[in-house]
């Protein structure tokens, strides 16, 4: 059991929490919801020891073994796979001992930690590190990228799949499904329902946190408040006790109204006198009660254009991609009243299909027809990294449409939440919230009417997301939308296309439907739940029967191995032998392992020199009739480095898959 007693605790001037009790009990799955700077990652901050409180005590079980999802990620040379086991602290601490012993030579030192580090599961380790990966979007050959040659999304899924590496009876994830796909927030769900510790989670995700959670913890007026079940369930509940709290309120200031009254009329007849005393005394003492606030610091429409045709756009056997195409023969009429949601896996071509129709990328064959009026905003995956960092909101906003006047544009910033001189402050000094809803504005106020938005629910809270929902709702034009939020496709859109294997076909189904699908097809593909339930196998944890040891899970992994290898006779040997049986298998496996690391940085080269192909064939002047040997001869070497790397990862696939198998050992 976790708790806080009477809990202060301050961020320089600024109060936090107040008195604050709470009480967390083993195996609870919370969500920790509060608007934008109430403490919600300070209180994770507690919780771990990093962060002391000014007054009230802290109680975290002594030997709690804590995972955190970490926020920022370096730049690292090291692999994606590295750097996910590098999450399991304690496998590294004794893989630094064994090195120690090795190099002391010490004999008996070695032996005891050989065994420890197989209790710990070294002998699938890396597998089990391939498959949180694969989980959150990785391919194989990504596995062996470095940390440096990810974006800033994907690292944070890598810090993602560090945390869930790691076992731990405490799990503190702080927007663990910001930068996810739809797909891997899926995968994750499937995840956190089989962890067994007690888990704290941050989002703004409301369809997530109601398949994950079991309870809520709201940051309210400096207190923490909480509520049974998901997160539907709080808002129903939260907004009973609002009702019931500004009933009060109001039943309070209407007594106080009516002692005031009847004192200030009859505190000088000396008749009325001991009366008017007695009801000071009850005014004096009435505790006091604050009013209910629930409303949101959002305000904003879409308006959409005044002229909105009723074809938008026509695509007509279009093939649309790079180099090569990503998608082929699309047959796709855009409607006025259309609002369409866009289903399928990461890397399956939604964002490109999205920049084509926002005509960012010119059409490879066929049509790509827009209406005479066609107005098109379109919010990009990553637009908020190409806000000038210099240029304060207002700046931005009136370079963007200069002729409108100045108060204009600050009472529509000001729906966005950028008040007074927040609107003259530097986007620099921005989070990341901030930044999107910036980005949300500069689109909105274009009056498009045609909406494109990838993934806009980024680094959005959960008022703002309901603002957009609503504000989607009411929009006028056609939308396209991509969003791992579920809720909000489920409230703004009413038809899904599903983009998959190179095509754009309708989804005959619901979203829920959907879901369904991929659920199937990860779990028959091992990525979904037979691969977490690997990975969670090491998590050392509490269950309803007691205490699992680690060591029981091991057993029932290598259970699990024996099915599918050939079986092996039980020899019970002595310390001496396991550690020359030991020594014997590293010496067979040492060249596989040369030729591993060999493939491994060829793989990266040729991936290096791939992308330097795309750059190049992305340049749009290199497609002019002059340029055509220089485009022959890109395309040439683009076929020859994507064979000699489809026959290198072939070569690694199978040499991993036999080092894993028994014939090694």
């Amino acid at each position: 059991m976790i708790s806080l007693t009477k809990a202060v605790l301050m961020r320089g001037t600024t109060v936090l929490l107040d008195e604050a009790d709470l009480i967390i009990h083993t195996g609870q799955k919370t969500g920790v919801v509060g608007r934008n700077g109430s403490g919600k990652t300070s209180l994770f901050a507690c919780f771990t020891g990093q962060l002391p409180l000014d007054a009230g005590t802290v109680s975290v079980p002594q030997g709690l073994r804590i995972s955190q999802m970490l926020q920022e990620t370096a730049g690292s040379d090291r692999s994606a796979r590295e750097y996910v086991i590098d999450g399991d602290r304690e496998y590294r601490r004794l893989e630094r001992k064994l090195r120690e012993a090795e190099a002391n030579g010490d004999e008996n030192a070695l032996t005891m930690l050989h065994d420890a580090i197989d209790e710990r599961g070294a002998y699938d380790i890396e597998n089990r590190a391939e498959q949180l990966l694969s989980g959150l979007g990785f391919t194989t050959a990504e596995c062996d990228r470095p940390v440096e040659a990810f974006s800033g999304g994907w690292r944070v899924r890598l810090n993602l799949a560090a945390a869930l590496m790691c076992p731990s009876d405490l799990l503190l994830l702080d927007e663990p499904t910001n930068h996810l796909d739809m797909e891997a927030t899926l995968w994750l769900e499937q995840w956190l329902g089989r962890y067994e510790g007690t888990l704290l989670i941050v989002s703004h995700d409301r369809g997530f946190l109601d398949k994950v959670i079991d309870s809520v913890i709201s940051l309210e007026n400096y207190k923490t408040i909480q509520y049974r079940g998901n997160y539907s369930a709080y808002e129903k509940q939260r907004a009973e006790r609002m009702a019931q709290q500004q009933a009060f309120f109001e039943k309070q200031q209407r007594r106080k109204s009516e002692i005031e009254d009847f004192v200030r009329r009859f505190r000088a007849k000396a008749s009325k006198a001991k009366q008017a005393q007695s009801r000071l005394k009850e005014l004096n003492r009435m505790q006091e009660m604050e009013p209910a606030h629930a409303d949101s610091p959002f305000s904003f429409h879409l308006p959409a254009a005044d002229n909105i045709p009723d074809n938008l756009l026509t695509l007509d056997h279009t093939d649309i991609g790079y180099s090569d195409p990503i998608l082929n023969k699309l047959r796709l009429v855009l409607r006025a009243s259309d609002r369409i949601g866009l289903l399928g896996l990461n890397g399956s071509g939604k964002t490109t299909l999205l920049k084509s129709l926002a005509g960012q990328l010119a059409p490879l064959a066929g049509e790509l027809l827009p209406a005479r009026h066609l107005k098109t905003g379109y919010f990009a995956q990553h637009q908020v990294d190409v806000l000038r960092s210099d240029c304060s909101a207002m700046q931005i906003m009136q370079s963007s449409f200069p002729g409108v006047r100045e108060q204009v544009l600050r009472d529509y910033l000001g729906g966005f939440d950028f008040r007074g001189t927040k609107a003259d402050s530097l986007v620099g000094l921005f989070s990341g919230g901030e930044k999107a809803r910036l980005a949300l504005a500069l689109v909105a106020f274009s009056r498009p009417n045609l909406l494109l938005l990838d993934e806009p629910t980024n680094h959005l809270d959960l008022e703002m997301r309901h603002a957009l929902t609503v504000a989607l709702q009411e929009f006028g034009g056609a939308i396209v939308l991509v969003s791992h939020d579920r809720h909000l496709l489920m409230n703004t859109v009413d038809r899904f296309l599903l983009v998959e294997n190179g095509n754009c076909t309708e989804f005959d189904g619901t979203l829920a439907a959907y879901e369904k699908r991929v659920r199937k097809a990860s779990a028959g593909s091992g990525n979904g739940a037979q691969a977490a339930r690997k990975t969670q196998g090491v998590n050392d944890v509490k269950g309803s029967s007691g205490t699992k040891s680690g060591a029981n899970h091991i057993a029932a992994q290598r259970s699990d191995v024996r099915a599918v290898s050939p079986p092996e006779p039980e020899v019970l040997l002595d310390k001496k032998q396991r550690r020359q049986l030991a020594a014997a298998r590293r010496e067979r496996v040492a060249p596989m392992r040369t030729r591993l690391k060999f493939l491994e940085k060829e793989i990266e080269k040729l991936q290096h020199r791939l992308s330097g192909i795309d750059r190049r064939l992305a340049d749009q002047e290199l497609y002019d009739e002059a340029r055509k040997p220089e485009l022959t001869a890109l395309l040439q070497d683009q076929g020859q480095l994507q064979a000699e790397l489809t026959a290198s990862e072939e070569e690694w696939l199978a040499l991993g898959a036999e080092l894993e198998s028994g014939n090694t050992r």
